[in-house]
Protein backbone atom coordinates (compact mmCIF):
# COMPACT_ATOMS: atom_id res chain seq x y z
CA UNK A 1 0.00 0.00 0.00
CA UNK A 2 1.33 3.43 -0.94
CA UNK A 3 2.41 5.92 1.70
CA UNK A 4 -0.52 8.27 1.07
CA UNK A 5 -3.04 5.43 0.77
CA UNK A 6 -5.19 4.08 3.59
CA UNK A 7 -8.09 1.70 4.05
CA UNK A 8 -10.04 4.29 6.04
CA UNK A 9 -9.68 8.04 6.32
CA UNK A 10 -11.44 9.57 9.34
CA UNK A 11 -11.96 13.33 9.31
CA UNK A 12 -12.15 14.75 12.83
CA UNK A 13 -10.62 13.38 16.05
CA UNK A 14 -13.63 14.22 18.19
CA UNK A 15 -16.20 12.29 20.18
CA UNK A 16 -16.94 9.96 17.25
CA UNK A 17 -13.65 10.04 15.37
CA UNK A 18 -11.57 8.83 18.31
CA UNK A 19 -13.96 5.93 18.85
CA UNK A 20 -13.70 4.89 15.20
CA UNK A 21 -9.91 5.25 15.20
CA UNK A 22 -9.79 2.77 18.06
CA UNK A 23 -12.34 0.26 16.80
CA UNK A 24 -11.26 0.22 13.14
CA UNK A 25 -7.60 -0.33 14.05
CA UNK A 26 -8.55 -3.39 16.08
CA UNK A 27 -8.31 -5.05 12.66
CA UNK A 28 -4.52 -5.08 12.37
CA UNK A 29 -4.60 -5.43 8.59
CA UNK A 30 -6.51 -2.15 8.17
CA UNK A 31 -4.51 1.04 7.77
CA UNK A 32 -6.30 4.10 9.19
CA UNK A 33 -5.60 7.84 8.86
CA UNK A 34 -7.13 10.24 11.38
CA UNK A 35 -7.07 13.94 10.45
CA UNK A 36 -7.64 16.69 13.03
CA UNK A 37 -7.48 20.46 12.51
CA UNK A 38 -6.52 21.11 16.13
CA UNK A 39 -3.56 19.93 18.15
CA UNK A 40 -2.67 18.38 21.49
CA UNK A 41 -5.16 18.07 24.36
CA UNK A 42 -2.53 17.86 27.10
CA UNK A 43 -3.28 21.29 28.58
CA UNK A 44 -4.10 21.31 32.31
CA UNK A 45 -7.16 23.42 31.44
CA UNK A 46 -8.53 20.55 29.36
CA UNK A 47 -7.59 17.72 31.71
CA UNK A 48 -8.73 19.37 34.98
CA UNK A 49 -12.54 19.02 35.09
CA UNK A 50 -13.25 22.19 37.04
CA UNK A 51 -11.53 24.31 34.34
CA UNK A 52 -14.16 23.38 31.76
CA UNK A 53 -15.07 26.98 30.89
CA UNK A 54 -11.54 27.77 29.67
CA UNK A 55 -11.03 25.47 26.64
CA UNK A 56 -14.57 26.11 25.45
CA UNK A 57 -13.78 29.81 25.17
CA UNK A 58 -10.25 29.48 23.76
CA UNK A 59 -9.61 29.78 20.00
CA UNK A 60 -6.73 27.31 20.21
CA UNK A 61 -9.03 24.51 21.34
CA UNK A 62 -12.41 25.40 19.83
CA UNK A 63 -13.94 26.76 16.67
CA UNK A 64 -15.57 29.94 17.92
CA UNK A 65 -18.54 29.86 15.57
CA UNK A 66 -21.27 32.46 15.82
CA UNK A 67 -24.77 32.18 14.44
CA UNK A 68 -26.51 34.58 12.13
CA UNK A 69 -28.86 36.93 14.01
CA UNK A 70 -31.55 34.69 15.50
CA UNK A 71 -34.93 36.22 14.59
CA UNK A 72 -36.82 34.88 17.61
CA UNK A 73 -34.09 35.85 20.10
CA UNK A 74 -34.20 39.59 19.43
CA UNK A 75 -31.66 39.06 16.62
CA UNK A 76 -28.91 38.02 19.01
CA UNK A 77 -25.89 36.20 17.56
CA UNK A 78 -25.32 33.06 19.59
CA UNK A 79 -21.99 31.50 20.52
CA UNK A 80 -21.47 28.02 19.02
CA UNK A 81 -18.06 26.62 20.05
CA UNK A 82 -16.97 23.26 18.61
CA UNK A 83 -13.92 21.25 19.60
CA UNK A 84 -10.72 21.86 17.59
CA UNK A 85 -8.30 19.60 19.46
CA UNK A 86 -7.69 15.90 19.98
CA UNK A 87 -10.89 14.67 21.58
CA UNK A 88 -12.92 17.36 19.79
CA UNK A 89 -15.87 18.60 21.79
CA UNK A 90 -15.32 15.86 24.39
CA UNK A 91 -12.18 17.83 25.32
CA UNK A 92 -14.02 21.14 25.79
CA UNK A 93 -17.49 20.10 26.98
CA UNK A 94 -19.03 20.02 30.45
CA UNK A 95 -18.39 16.25 30.79
CA UNK A 96 -22.04 15.56 31.62
CA UNK A 97 -22.99 11.97 30.76
CA UNK A 98 -26.61 11.65 29.67
CA UNK A 99 -27.66 9.01 27.19
CA UNK A 100 -31.12 10.37 26.46
CA UNK A 101 -34.44 8.69 27.05
CA UNK A 102 -35.17 5.25 25.61
CA UNK A 103 -38.06 6.74 23.63
CA UNK A 104 -35.65 9.17 21.90
CA UNK A 105 -34.09 6.22 20.08
CA UNK A 106 -37.41 4.52 19.43
CA UNK A 107 -38.33 7.86 17.81
CA UNK A 108 -35.26 7.57 15.54
CA UNK A 109 -36.28 4.09 14.44
CA UNK A 110 -39.91 5.07 13.85
CA UNK A 111 -38.78 8.06 11.78
CA UNK A 112 -36.80 5.98 9.29
CA UNK A 113 -33.49 5.22 11.03
CA UNK A 114 -34.26 1.52 10.94
CA UNK A 115 -32.52 -0.51 13.63
CA UNK A 116 -31.62 2.42 15.88
CA UNK A 117 -34.29 1.77 18.50
CA UNK A 118 -33.43 1.59 22.19
CA UNK A 119 -33.06 -2.17 22.45
CA UNK A 120 -30.43 -2.08 19.68
CA UNK A 121 -28.43 0.91 20.92
CA UNK A 122 -28.38 0.04 24.64
CA UNK A 123 -25.70 -2.67 24.16
CA UNK A 124 -23.42 -0.05 22.59
CA UNK A 125 -23.93 2.36 25.49
CA UNK A 126 -22.93 -0.51 27.77
CA UNK A 127 -19.95 -1.43 25.60
CA UNK A 128 -18.59 2.11 25.72
CA UNK A 129 -18.53 2.70 29.47
CA UNK A 130 -17.21 1.65 32.82
CA UNK A 131 -19.72 2.90 35.38
CA UNK A 132 -18.07 3.59 38.73
CA UNK A 133 -20.80 1.74 40.64
CA UNK A 134 -20.70 -1.47 38.61
CA UNK A 135 -22.41 -2.89 35.57
CA UNK A 136 -25.94 -4.25 35.24
CA UNK A 137 -28.50 -4.72 32.47
CA UNK A 138 -28.27 -1.01 31.68
CA UNK A 139 -24.74 0.02 32.67
CA UNK A 140 -21.37 -1.17 31.41
CA UNK A 141 -18.34 -2.12 33.51
CA UNK A 142 -15.68 -2.96 30.92
CA UNK A 143 -15.74 -0.05 28.45
CA UNK A 144 -13.12 2.62 27.75
CA UNK A 145 -15.22 5.55 28.99
CA UNK A 146 -14.96 6.22 32.72
CA UNK A 147 -18.21 7.55 34.22
CA UNK A 148 -18.84 8.58 37.85
CA UNK A 149 -20.47 11.21 40.05
CA UNK A 150 -17.50 13.47 40.73
CA UNK A 151 -17.36 14.16 44.46
CA UNK A 152 -20.55 12.17 45.19
CA UNK A 153 -22.66 15.20 46.12
CA UNK A 154 -20.70 16.21 49.20
CA UNK A 155 -22.12 19.73 49.08
CA UNK A 156 -25.50 19.68 50.90
CA UNK A 157 -27.16 21.79 48.19
CA UNK A 158 -27.07 18.87 45.75
CA UNK A 159 -29.20 16.54 47.86
CA UNK A 160 -31.47 19.41 48.94
CA UNK A 161 -32.28 19.99 45.28
CA UNK A 162 -33.12 16.30 44.78
CA UNK A 163 -35.36 16.34 47.87
CA UNK A 164 -37.11 19.47 46.61
CA UNK A 165 -38.03 17.64 43.43
CA UNK A 166 -39.47 14.78 45.46
CA UNK A 167 -41.31 17.25 47.72
CA UNK A 168 -42.87 18.72 44.57
CA UNK A 169 -44.29 15.33 43.66
CA UNK A 170 -41.75 14.04 41.16
CA UNK A 171 -39.94 10.72 41.07
CA UNK A 172 -36.54 10.18 42.61
CA UNK A 173 -34.44 8.14 40.21
CA UNK A 174 -31.35 6.24 41.32
CA UNK A 175 -29.99 6.14 37.75
CA UNK A 176 -31.39 8.35 34.98
CA UNK A 177 -29.23 6.40 32.51
CA UNK A 178 -30.83 3.16 33.70
CA UNK A 179 -34.43 1.97 33.81
CA UNK A 180 -35.99 5.37 34.61
CA UNK A 181 -34.82 8.74 33.34
CA UNK A 182 -37.71 10.77 34.72
CA UNK A 183 -37.08 12.25 38.14
CA UNK A 184 -34.37 13.81 40.31
CA UNK A 185 -31.06 12.29 41.34
CA UNK A 186 -27.29 12.30 41.08
CA UNK A 187 -25.74 13.43 37.79
CA UNK A 188 -23.00 11.50 36.01
CA UNK A 189 -19.84 12.77 34.37
CA UNK A 190 -17.05 11.50 32.13
CA UNK A 191 -14.26 11.78 34.69
CA UNK A 192 -11.79 9.04 35.63
CA UNK A 193 -9.21 9.22 38.41
CA UNK A 194 -9.92 12.94 38.70
CA UNK A 195 -9.26 13.70 35.01
CA UNK A 196 -11.53 14.62 32.13
CA UNK A 197 -12.11 11.32 30.38
CA UNK A 198 -12.52 12.53 26.82
CA UNK A 199 -12.58 10.17 23.87
CA UNK A 200 -8.96 11.18 23.30
CA UNK A 201 -8.04 9.73 26.70
CA UNK A 202 -10.47 6.81 26.59
CA UNK A 203 -10.17 5.65 22.99
CA UNK A 204 -7.47 7.43 20.99
CA UNK A 205 -4.43 7.13 23.25
CA UNK A 206 -4.62 3.31 23.47
CA UNK A 207 -5.06 3.14 19.68
CA UNK A 208 -2.08 5.40 18.99
CA UNK A 209 0.19 2.59 20.14
CA UNK A 210 -0.91 0.54 17.11
CA UNK A 211 1.26 0.73 13.99
CA UNK A 212 -1.77 0.79 11.67
CA UNK A 213 -3.04 4.18 12.93
CA UNK A 214 -1.64 7.47 11.65
CA UNK A 215 -2.80 10.66 13.39
CA UNK A 216 -2.17 13.97 11.62
CA UNK A 217 -2.91 17.14 13.59
CA UNK A 218 -3.17 20.76 12.38
CA UNK A 219 -4.70 19.39 9.18
CA UNK A 220 -7.52 21.42 7.65
CA UNK A 221 -9.54 19.23 5.29
CA UNK A 222 -10.59 21.11 2.16
CA UNK A 223 -12.95 18.57 0.63
CA UNK A 224 -13.72 14.95 -0.12
CA UNK A 225 -12.22 13.74 -3.40
CA UNK A 226 -14.72 12.12 -5.75
CA UNK A 227 -14.55 9.96 -8.83
CA UNK A 228 -18.05 10.38 -10.16
CA UNK A 229 -20.30 9.18 -7.35
CA UNK A 230 -17.53 7.44 -5.39
CA UNK A 231 -15.41 8.95 -2.61
CA UNK A 232 -11.73 8.20 -3.21
CA UNK A 233 -9.97 10.29 -0.55
CA UNK A 234 -9.61 13.79 0.84
CA UNK A 235 -7.58 16.93 0.24
CA UNK A 236 -6.14 18.63 3.32
CA UNK A 237 -3.76 21.44 4.16
CA UNK A 238 -1.04 21.31 6.78
CA UNK A 239 1.59 23.97 7.33
CA UNK A 240 0.68 25.74 4.10
CA UNK A 241 1.07 22.60 1.97
CA UNK A 242 -1.83 20.77 0.33
CA UNK A 243 -1.95 16.98 0.37
CA UNK A 244 -4.20 14.46 -1.37
CA UNK A 245 -4.66 11.11 0.37
CA UNK A 246 -6.49 8.07 -0.95
CA UNK A 247 -8.92 5.75 0.78
CA UNK A 248 -9.15 2.28 -0.72
CA UNK A 249 -12.05 1.55 1.59
CA UNK A 250 -14.06 4.49 2.93
CA UNK A 251 -13.91 8.15 3.88
CA UNK A 252 -15.72 8.79 7.17
CA UNK A 253 -16.67 12.32 8.19
CA UNK A 254 -16.66 12.84 11.96
CA UNK A 255 -16.36 16.62 11.90
CA UNK A 256 -19.51 17.30 13.91
CA UNK A 257 -22.82 18.97 13.21
CA UNK A 258 -21.22 22.10 11.81
CA UNK A 259 -18.12 20.62 10.20
CA UNK A 260 -19.59 17.55 8.49
CA UNK A 261 -22.34 19.30 6.49
CA UNK A 262 -19.89 22.08 5.65
CA UNK A 263 -17.39 19.54 4.27
CA UNK A 264 -20.05 17.80 2.23
CA UNK A 265 -21.05 21.15 0.75
CA UNK A 266 -17.42 22.10 0.05
CA UNK A 267 -17.23 18.80 -1.84
CA UNK A 268 -20.20 19.69 -4.04
CA UNK A 269 -22.66 17.48 -2.14
CA UNK A 270 -25.81 19.21 -0.96
CA UNK A 271 -28.67 21.50 -1.90
CA UNK A 272 -28.14 22.81 -5.43
CA UNK A 273 -29.23 26.36 -4.63
CA UNK A 274 -26.96 26.60 -1.56
CA UNK A 275 -23.97 25.27 -3.50
CA UNK A 276 -24.49 27.52 -6.50
CA UNK A 277 -24.86 30.61 -4.31
CA UNK A 278 -21.46 29.76 -2.81
CA UNK A 279 -19.89 29.27 -6.24
CA UNK A 280 -19.44 25.53 -5.79
CA UNK A 281 -20.14 23.06 -8.58
CA UNK A 282 -22.78 20.43 -7.89
CA UNK A 283 -21.32 16.91 -7.83
CA UNK A 284 -24.29 15.31 -6.12
CA UNK A 285 -27.59 16.94 -5.27
CA UNK A 286 -28.67 16.03 -1.73
CA UNK A 287 -31.12 18.63 -0.41
CA UNK A 288 -30.97 17.68 3.28
CA UNK A 289 -27.28 18.48 3.80
CA UNK A 290 -27.07 21.17 6.48
CA UNK A 291 -30.83 21.24 7.10
CA UNK A 292 -32.78 19.99 10.15
CA UNK A 293 -30.25 21.65 12.52
CA UNK A 294 -31.29 21.41 16.18
CA UNK A 295 -29.86 22.46 19.54
CA UNK A 296 -30.79 22.79 23.20
CA UNK A 297 -31.22 26.18 24.82
CA UNK A 298 -30.98 26.84 28.55
CA UNK A 299 -30.95 29.70 31.00
CA UNK A 300 -29.65 30.08 34.54
CA UNK A 301 -32.27 30.24 37.28
CA UNK A 302 -30.31 31.93 40.09
CA UNK A 303 -31.01 32.34 43.80
CA UNK A 304 -29.14 33.75 46.74
CA UNK A 305 -28.18 31.14 49.32
CA UNK A 306 -28.84 31.81 53.01
CA UNK A 307 -26.16 29.39 54.21
CA UNK A 308 -22.40 29.82 53.63
CA UNK A 309 -22.11 26.55 51.71
CA UNK A 310 -22.04 27.57 48.04
CA UNK A 311 -19.01 27.58 45.77
CA UNK A 312 -19.16 31.34 45.32
CA UNK A 313 -16.80 31.72 48.25
CA UNK A 314 -14.26 29.54 46.35
CA UNK A 315 -14.10 31.69 43.21
CA UNK A 316 -11.37 34.12 44.29
CA UNK A 317 -7.86 33.65 42.90
CA UNK A 318 -6.42 32.25 46.15
CA UNK A 319 -8.99 29.48 46.47
CA UNK A 320 -8.73 28.68 42.78
CA UNK A 321 -4.98 28.34 43.21
CA UNK A 322 -5.41 25.96 46.15
CA UNK A 323 -7.94 23.88 44.21
CA UNK A 324 -5.57 23.71 41.25
CA UNK A 325 -2.53 22.74 43.33
CA UNK A 326 -4.49 20.00 45.09
CA UNK A 327 -5.66 18.66 41.75
CA UNK A 328 -2.12 18.67 40.35
CA UNK A 329 -0.84 16.76 43.38
CA UNK A 330 -3.75 14.42 44.12
CA UNK A 331 -6.25 14.59 41.22
CA UNK A 332 -9.12 15.02 43.69
CA UNK A 333 -11.11 17.71 45.48
CA UNK A 334 -13.07 20.47 43.78
CA UNK A 335 -10.73 20.34 40.79
CA UNK A 336 -11.87 16.82 39.94
CA UNK A 337 -15.55 17.57 39.26
CA UNK A 338 -17.59 19.61 36.80
CA UNK A 339 -19.78 20.62 39.81
CA UNK A 340 -22.98 19.44 38.11
CA UNK A 341 -23.57 16.60 40.58
CA UNK A 342 -27.36 16.51 40.79
CA UNK A 343 -30.04 16.92 38.17
CA UNK A 344 -33.64 16.45 37.15
CA UNK A 345 -35.65 15.31 34.12
CA UNK A 346 -39.35 16.12 34.11
CA UNK A 347 -42.29 16.38 31.74
CA UNK A 348 -43.61 19.87 31.19
CA UNK A 349 -47.26 18.85 31.06
CA UNK A 350 -49.65 15.94 31.01
CA UNK A 351 -49.83 14.19 27.65
CA UNK A 352 -46.06 14.22 27.08
CA UNK A 353 -44.80 10.67 27.31
CA UNK A 354 -41.18 11.19 28.33
CA UNK A 355 -39.25 14.12 29.86
CA UNK A 356 -38.76 17.27 27.83
CA UNK A 357 -37.23 19.53 30.53
CA UNK A 358 -33.76 19.05 32.02
CA UNK A 359 -32.03 20.52 35.09
CA UNK A 360 -28.33 20.74 35.84
CA UNK A 361 -27.90 21.92 39.45
CA UNK A 362 -24.85 24.00 40.37
CA UNK A 363 -24.08 24.98 44.01
CA UNK A 364 -22.90 28.42 42.88
CA UNK A 365 -24.28 31.39 40.99
CA UNK A 366 -21.91 32.25 38.17
CA UNK A 367 -21.59 32.79 34.44
CA UNK A 368 -20.43 30.11 32.00
CA UNK A 369 -16.98 31.74 31.89
CA UNK A 370 -16.57 30.83 35.56
CA UNK A 371 -16.93 34.34 36.99
CA UNK A 372 -19.19 35.32 39.86
CA UNK A 373 -22.70 36.46 39.05
CA UNK A 374 -22.89 38.55 42.25
CA UNK A 375 -21.24 38.90 45.64
CA UNK A 376 -22.24 36.46 48.35
CA UNK A 377 -23.49 32.87 48.32
CA UNK A 378 -25.83 31.54 45.67
CA UNK A 379 -26.91 28.57 43.60
CA UNK A 380 -28.37 28.10 40.16
CA UNK A 381 -30.18 25.66 37.95
CA UNK A 382 -29.43 25.36 34.27
CA UNK A 383 -32.87 24.59 32.85
CA UNK A 384 -34.06 24.10 29.31
CA UNK A 385 -36.72 22.65 27.05
CA UNK A 386 -35.06 19.65 25.42
CA UNK A 387 -37.37 18.54 22.60
CA UNK A 388 -37.48 21.61 20.34
CA UNK A 389 -39.69 21.79 17.25
CA UNK A 390 -37.70 24.61 15.62
CA UNK A 391 -35.22 23.74 12.86
CA UNK A 392 -32.26 25.60 11.41
CA UNK A 393 -29.45 25.17 8.90
CA UNK A 394 -25.71 25.13 8.17
CA UNK A 395 -24.95 26.65 4.73
CA UNK A 396 -21.58 26.93 3.01
CA UNK A 397 -20.73 30.53 2.07
CA UNK A 398 -17.72 30.09 -0.17
CA UNK A 399 -15.53 27.52 -1.85
CA UNK A 400 -12.81 28.68 0.56
CA UNK A 401 -12.65 26.05 3.36
CA UNK A 402 -11.32 28.67 5.75
CA UNK A 403 -14.49 30.73 5.59
CA UNK A 404 -16.99 29.54 8.22
CA UNK A 405 -20.46 28.51 7.14
CA UNK A 406 -23.63 30.44 7.81
CA UNK A 407 -25.37 28.97 10.88
CA UNK A 408 -28.89 29.69 12.06
CA UNK A 409 -30.87 27.55 14.48
CA UNK A 410 -34.14 29.52 14.33
CA UNK A 411 -34.30 29.11 18.10
CA UNK A 412 -37.84 29.46 19.55
CA UNK A 413 -39.40 29.84 16.13
CA UNK A 414 -42.14 27.42 17.13
CA UNK A 415 -44.75 28.34 19.73
CA UNK A 416 -44.33 24.93 21.39
CA UNK A 417 -40.71 25.83 22.20
CA UNK A 418 -41.69 29.17 23.70
CA UNK A 419 -44.36 27.44 25.77
CA UNK A 420 -41.74 24.95 26.97
CA UNK A 421 -39.65 27.76 28.43
CA UNK A 422 -42.66 29.30 30.17
CA UNK A 423 -43.10 25.91 31.82
CA UNK A 424 -39.41 25.97 32.78
CA UNK A 425 -39.89 29.22 34.71
CA UNK A 426 -43.11 28.29 36.50
CA UNK A 427 -42.25 24.69 37.36
CA UNK A 428 -38.78 25.64 38.60
CA UNK A 429 -40.17 28.25 40.97
CA UNK A 430 -42.52 25.64 42.39
CA UNK A 431 -39.71 23.09 42.84
CA UNK A 432 -37.37 25.53 44.60
CA UNK A 433 -40.21 26.70 46.88
CA UNK A 434 -40.42 23.25 48.50
CA UNK A 435 -39.52 22.69 52.20
CA UNK A 436 -36.25 20.93 51.33
CA UNK A 437 -34.82 24.24 50.11
CA UNK A 438 -36.16 26.42 52.93
CA UNK A 439 -32.88 26.66 54.84
CA UNK A 440 -30.94 27.58 51.69
CA UNK A 441 -33.32 29.51 49.43
CA UNK A 442 -32.78 33.25 49.39
CA UNK A 443 -34.07 35.87 46.99
CA UNK A 444 -34.60 34.99 43.35
CA UNK A 445 -31.95 36.83 41.34
CA UNK A 446 -32.82 35.66 37.84
CA UNK A 447 -35.38 35.85 36.23
CA UNK A 448 -36.61 37.91 39.21
CA UNK A 449 -39.98 37.71 40.91
CA UNK A 450 -41.33 40.55 38.76
CA UNK A 451 -41.23 38.24 35.70
CA UNK A 452 -44.66 36.56 35.80
CA UNK A 453 -46.82 36.85 32.68
CA UNK A 454 -46.28 34.93 29.46
CA UNK A 455 -45.11 38.13 27.80
CA UNK A 456 -42.64 38.92 30.60
CA UNK A 457 -41.27 35.37 30.59
CA UNK A 458 -40.92 35.38 26.79
CA UNK A 459 -39.03 38.69 26.89
CA UNK A 460 -36.71 37.42 29.62
CA UNK A 461 -36.04 34.15 27.78
CA UNK A 462 -35.23 35.89 24.50
CA UNK A 463 -32.49 37.86 26.26
CA UNK A 464 -31.26 35.28 28.77
CA UNK A 465 -31.14 31.91 27.00
CA UNK A 466 -27.83 30.53 25.84
CA UNK A 467 -26.96 27.52 23.78
CA UNK A 468 -26.36 24.35 25.77
CA UNK A 469 -23.81 23.58 23.03
CA UNK A 470 -25.65 20.59 21.59
CA UNK A 471 -25.85 21.28 17.82
CA UNK A 472 -27.02 18.18 15.99
CA UNK A 473 -29.18 16.61 13.27
CA UNK A 474 -27.77 18.54 10.25
CA UNK A 475 -27.03 15.34 8.23
CA UNK A 476 -30.00 13.33 9.42
CA UNK A 477 -30.14 9.56 9.17
CA UNK A 478 -33.14 8.01 7.45
CA UNK A 479 -34.81 7.44 4.11
CA UNK A 480 -36.96 10.54 3.54
CA UNK A 481 -36.18 13.39 1.16
CA UNK A 482 -34.14 15.31 3.77
CA UNK A 483 -32.12 12.28 4.88
CA UNK A 484 -28.39 12.56 4.20
CA UNK A 485 -27.24 9.13 5.38
CA UNK A 486 -28.99 5.78 5.44
CA UNK A 487 -29.39 3.64 8.57
CA UNK A 488 -25.92 2.21 7.84
CA UNK A 489 -24.48 5.78 8.07
CA UNK A 490 -23.67 5.80 4.32
CA UNK A 491 -24.23 9.03 2.39
CA UNK A 492 -27.16 8.58 0.05
CA UNK A 493 -25.99 8.31 -3.55
CA UNK A 494 -22.24 8.36 -2.88
CA UNK A 495 -20.23 5.16 -2.50
CA UNK A 496 -17.52 4.76 0.14
CA UNK A 497 -18.56 7.85 2.10
CA UNK A 498 -20.11 7.90 5.56
CA UNK A 499 -20.95 10.45 8.22
CA UNK A 500 -20.63 9.33 11.84
CA UNK A 501 -21.24 11.98 14.49
CA UNK A 502 -24.12 13.90 16.12
CA UNK A 503 -25.07 15.42 12.77
CA UNK A 504 -26.76 12.15 11.77
CA UNK A 505 -29.20 12.17 14.70
CA UNK A 506 -32.69 12.39 13.18
CA UNK A 507 -33.99 14.27 16.26
CA UNK A 508 -32.19 15.62 19.28
CA UNK A 509 -32.34 13.41 22.41
CA UNK A 510 -33.46 14.58 25.83
CA UNK A 511 -30.05 15.17 27.32
CA UNK A 512 -26.43 16.06 26.62
CA UNK A 513 -25.01 14.72 23.36
CA UNK A 514 -21.58 13.27 24.13
CA UNK A 515 -22.87 9.88 25.30
CA UNK A 516 -25.18 9.24 22.30
CA UNK A 517 -22.47 10.42 19.90
CA UNK A 518 -20.07 7.85 21.34
CA UNK A 519 -22.80 5.20 21.09
CA UNK A 520 -23.41 6.07 17.43
CA UNK A 521 -19.70 5.66 16.69
CA UNK A 522 -19.52 2.33 18.54
CA UNK A 523 -22.44 0.94 16.55
CA UNK A 524 -21.20 2.45 13.27
CA UNK A 525 -17.82 0.76 13.79
CA UNK A 526 -19.51 -2.63 13.66
CA UNK A 527 -21.47 -1.60 10.56
CA UNK A 528 -18.28 -0.45 8.82
CA UNK A 529 -16.40 -3.61 9.76
CA UNK A 530 -19.26 -5.82 8.57
CA UNK A 531 -19.63 -7.37 12.00
CA UNK A 532 -22.81 -8.75 13.46
CA UNK A 533 -24.43 -6.10 15.70
CA UNK A 534 -24.45 -6.72 19.42
CA UNK A 535 -27.43 -8.72 20.63
CA UNK A 536 -30.40 -6.48 21.37
CA UNK A 537 -31.29 -5.81 25.00
CA UNK A 538 -34.95 -6.29 25.90
CA UNK A 539 -35.03 -4.59 29.29
CA UNK A 540 -37.84 -2.71 31.05
CA UNK A 541 -38.16 1.04 30.55
CA UNK A 542 -39.93 2.55 33.56
CA UNK A 543 -42.37 5.32 32.67
CA UNK A 544 -45.19 7.09 34.46
CA UNK A 545 -48.09 4.86 33.47
CA UNK A 546 -50.47 7.79 33.80
CA UNK A 547 -48.45 10.22 31.67
CA UNK A 548 -51.47 11.08 29.54
CA UNK A 549 -53.46 12.32 32.54
CA UNK A 550 -50.86 13.91 34.82
CA UNK A 551 -47.71 15.99 34.68
CA UNK A 552 -46.08 14.25 37.66
CA UNK A 553 -46.91 11.22 39.81
CA UNK A 554 -47.55 13.25 42.96
CA UNK A 555 -50.19 15.38 41.30
CA UNK A 556 -53.01 14.04 39.12
CA UNK A 557 -53.52 17.36 37.36
CA UNK A 558 -51.16 19.64 35.50
CA UNK A 559 -49.28 21.49 38.20
CA UNK A 560 -49.12 24.89 36.54
CA UNK A 561 -52.04 26.32 34.59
Amino acid sequence: MKENQYDYIIVGAGSAGCVLANRLTEDSDKKVLLLETGGSDKSIFIQMPTALSIPMNTKKYAWQFETEPEPWLDNRRMHCPRGKVLGGSSSINGMVYVRGHARDFDEWHAGGADGWHYRNVLPYFRKSETWAFGGDDYRGDQGPLGVNNGNNMQNPLYSAFVRSGVDAGYFETDDYNGARQEGFGAMHMTVKNGRRWSTANAYLRPAMARPNLTVVTHALVHRVLLDGKTATGVRYEQGGKVHDVTATGEVILCAGSIGSPHLLQLSGIGNREVLEQAGIGVNHELPGVGENLQDHLEFYFQFRCKQPVSLNRRLDWWNKLKIGVRWILKKDGLGATNHFESCGFIRSKAGIEWPDLQYHFLPAAMRYDGKEAFEGDGFQLHVGHNKPKSRGFVHVQSADPKQPPSIRFNYLQQEADREGFRDCVRLTREIISQPAMDEYRGAEIQPGEQVQSDEEIDAFVRQAVESAYHPSCSCKMGTDELAVVDPETRVHGISNLRVVDSSIFPTIPNGNLNAPTIMVAERAADLIRGREPLQSADVPVVMDEQWQARQRPGNARRAVT
